[in-house]
């Protein structure tokens, strides 16, 4: 995944998304529990997204030179 934590926010709401229509797939074809997994984890996603993109947001909004942990950032989104 990408650096930029604009492109990282897209790209989970891309996960978001893709989650949704395969969660959507599932329901479709009666597969409840299946359909319940992803819709879970699309959800997981959409929450990281926001979070990535109110992260993205804030650093946009500072002064100057913008220097962060990235990886401590992203790690901090799964805990």
């Amino acid at each position: 995944m990408s650096d930029d934590p604009h492109q990282r926010a897209a790209e989970f709401h891309e996960l978001a998304a893709q989650a949704h229509r395969a969660a959507a797939g599932h329901r479709d074809k009666q597969h409840h529990r299946t359909g319940q997994e992803y819709s879970r984890q699309a959800i997981e996603h959409a929450n990281k997204a926001f979070q990535a993109s109110q992260e993205a947001i804030r650093l946009a909004e500072q002064p100057g030179e913008v220097t962060w942990d990235f990886p401590k950032f992203i790690l901090a989104l799964y805990v």
